[in-house]
């Protein structure tokens, strides 16, 4: 038995501030929506009550527009042309993990790697396409049932959320709430029904990913929004994979949907949402992604100091060590294993994520987190 949820069936570039949005930046403070945020999470990393954090997001909010992500599915191997300029492509297919590639109008054929989504039983890839208009995909006789979609976040027609008008605070940083970055929840459903129902199981293990999306993003909302019609689409989630991710400028993202109670990732007894981001490891287990790809680049100091911070956030508030060795126990199957509280993602699985040098950078990540 698989321990992951099965679902039913297998900016415009805007360079506005984002200071007055909920995120979470280094050194900055988390906001929960407009919901006041529970004081079980609200006290400053110097262990002091941050009475801020109770209720000063709780100021209504502001109508924003964003992009709607527009797509264009295809089915096969063979080129395909889209109608606008595609910010990514994503592809999933059967069989082999290996063996499929795609190539960009007048350009080279690149192999498709799985990357941080791994499937179960065949391979998925999110390309930067570079506002492409076409691409083809081929594949070996290994691989079948492939399926692609051109995906546009930047320049479709304008939706309006209902976004925070200001942040609220929690132990002292900020977190960008799925409307301030444009999420479509209607994404989360299937025939009229949520597509993968929510699970909580207690917390027990930290998985660090990143994204194997291209550095130096000039937009990456706009990557987040790929991600997520990528995962709840195109890989049949019904949601975003990772609990929350980190751009190169600090900002954090909340990820998965977890409820209406202002607490991102956890339900209201504390127990947290099961994602999609680390096969046979997700109960339990809360991801972090860093947006980017982090093979042969260090993540930036503002990723690495935000993703420190939040590793100490959320250790403190469940009573976690991050330097420990601990057996997570999986909640659905029991199936065990010895592994530290704080791991990437290749701890669990045949896979480059989170990249070799942010891998290497593990060990410092969890000695300064766990650092009073």
């Amino acid at each position: 038995m698989s321990e992951t949820p099965t679902p039913a069936q297998p900016s415009h570039r805007r360079k506005r501030s984002l200071s007055r949005r909920g995120m979470i930046a280094a050194g900055g403070a988390v906001a929960a929506g407009a919901a006041v945020t529970p004081m079980v999470f609200a006290a400053t990393d110097s262990g002091e009550t941050d009475n801020s954090a109770a209720g000063s997001g709780d100021s209504g909010t502001t109508p924003e527009k964003f992009p709607a992500t527009r797509t264009e599915a295809a089915t096969g191997t063979g080129e395909t042309t889209t109608a606008f300029a595609a910010s990514y492509v994503g592809v999933r297919w059967s069989g082999s993990r290996e063996g499929a590639a795609i190539r960009l109008a007048d350009g080279d054929w690149q192999p498709l790697k799985s990357g941080c989504e791994i499937v179960e039983d065949g391979g998925t890839a999110l390309v930067a396409a570079q506002n492409a208009t076409a691409y083809e995909v081929k594949a070996s006789s290994g691989i079948d049932g492939v399926l692609s979609l051109a995906i546009d976040t930047t320049d479709g027609p304008g939706r309006t959320f209902q976004v925070p008008s200001e942040p609220t605070r929690v132990r002292g940083v900020r977190y960008l709430s799925r409307p301030a970055w444009g999420a479509d929840e209607s994404k989360r459903y299937k025939d009229g029904k949520v597509n993968s129902p929510e699970k909580y199981y207690p917390l027990q293990i930290i998985t660090v990913h990143h994204t194997a999306t291209p550095n130096d993003d000039p937009d990456p909302a706009a990557t987040v929004r790929a991600i997520y019609e990528m995962h709840a689409i195109t890989n049949d989630w019904g949601d975003i994979g990772y609990h929350f991710l980190i751009d190169e400028a600090g900002n954090v993202y909340e990820g998965r949907y977890s409820g209406e109670d202002g607490i991102p990732a956890f339900n209201p007894d504390g127990d947290l949402v099961t994602g999609f981001h680390s096969v046979g490891y997700n109960s339990g287990a809360l991801g972090i992604a860093l947006l980017g790809t982090l093979s042969q680049q260090a993540p930036t100091d503002a990723a690495k100091a935000s993703l420190i911070r939040l590793i100490k956030v959320i250790s403190r508030f469940k009573g976690l060590d991050p330097q420990a060795r601990v057996t997570y126990t999986n909640p659905v199957n029991g199936t065990k294993k010895d592994t530290n509280t704080v791991g990437g993602h290749r701890d669990y699985f045949s896979t480059e994520c989170p990249g070799q040098v942010m891998y290497d950078l593990l060990a410092e990540v969890r000695e300064a987190a766990a650092r009073r």
